[in-house]
C-alpha cells in the first residue's frame, strides 16, 4: 500500500524593517508544522521582488517601512495575476487607519504583532486555506469599524446579478462577521454547503477571499453599517 505524500508546506514571506522582529517571526514559523519561511524582506520594494522570485502562499506584511511601505507593496502584490500570494498585515494597533486602506488594497486580513505564537501559526494556516483569519467576535469589530469608513456607493447590479438568492444570503452573513458554523446554523444547512456557497460567491465576483467579499458587500450597499441583519 502506497503511503500518501505529505502535503506541501505553506510557503511564507516575512516582511518587516526591524530585523529582530522579522527574525522572531521566522523562527516561530519555521518550527511550526506545515509551514516554511521561503524569504524575508525589509521593505515593500524587496517584498514585491521576493514574491516574484519565491511565489509564497502567504505574505506577512508590516505597514510602516522606509521606502515603499506595506500598503503600496500589498497593492502591487494582490494586483499581480501571476501570483496567488495572500497578504496578512502585521500591525501594532488593531484600529490602525492603515489597516483599512490595506484591506481595500487587497490584503486578506490583519494580525497584531503582539499576538501569541499559536495565533500567528493559526493565522497562516487559516489564510492559506481561504478561511476566516480572525475569531468571529474580532472580525465583527473590525467590520463595524471598517464599514463606518467605507464610501457610500450605489449597488452594482452587473457585479451581483450572477448570485443566487442563497449565495446572496451567505454574502450578507459573511459581511456581518459570521463564521461558517454560524451561517450554517442560521440557514439550516451543513457547513460543507456553506463552504460551497462561499466558494461560488468568490468565483462569481472574482474575489480573492472572504475579506474581499465583506468589503464588496459594504461598498456596493448590500449591507448597510448599523442595519440589523435581515
Amino acid at each position: 500500500m502506497t503511503t500518501p505524500a505529505a502535503p506541501s508546506p505553506i510557503r511564507v514571506l516575512v516582511v518587516d524593517d526591524q530585523e529582530l522582529v522579522r527574525s522572531g517571526f521566522c523562527i516561530i514559523l519555521d518550527t511550526a508544522d506545515g509551514i516554511a519561511v521561503v524569504a524575508e524582506a525589509a521593505n515593500g520594494e524587496a517584498a514585491v521582488s521576493a514574491v516574484a522570485a519565491h511565489q509564497p502562499d502567504v505574505v506577512l506584511m508590516d505597514i510602516r517601512m522606509p521606502g515603499m511601505d506595506g500598503l503600496e507593496a500589498t497593492r502591487l502584490i494582490t494586483r499581480d495575476r501571476s501570483t496567488a500570494a495572500k497578504v496578512v498585515i502585521l500591525t501594532t494597533f488593531d484600529l490602525d487607519d492603515y489597516v483599512y486602506e490595506a484591506l481595500r488594497a487587497g490584503a486578506s486580513g490583519f494580525l497584531l504583532k503582539d499576538s501569541p505564537r499559536r495565533d500567528l501559526i493559526a493565522a497562516v494556516h487559516a489564510v492559506a486555506a481561504g478561511d476566516a483569519l480572525l475569531a468571529p467576535s474580532v472580525t465583527r469589530r473590525l467590520i463595524e469599524a471598517f464599514a463606518r469608513r467605507a464610501p457610500e456607493t450605489a449597488p452594482s447590479p452587473s457585479q451581483l446579478a450572477s448570485l443566487t438568492a442563497r449565495e446572496r444570503d451567505v454574502l450578507m452573513l459573511l459581511a456581518r462577521g459570521r463564521s461558517n458554523s454560524e451561517i450554517a446554523a442560521g440557514l439550516f444547512v451543513s457547513e460543507a454547503t456553506v463552504k460551497t456557497h462561499v466558494g461560488n460567491v468568490l468565483a462569481k465576483l472574482g474575489l480573492r477571499d472572504r475579506v474581499q467579499a465583506v468589503i464588496l458587500a459594504y461598498e456596493t450597499g448590500i449591507v448597510v453599517p448599523g442595519e440589523p441583519p435581515g
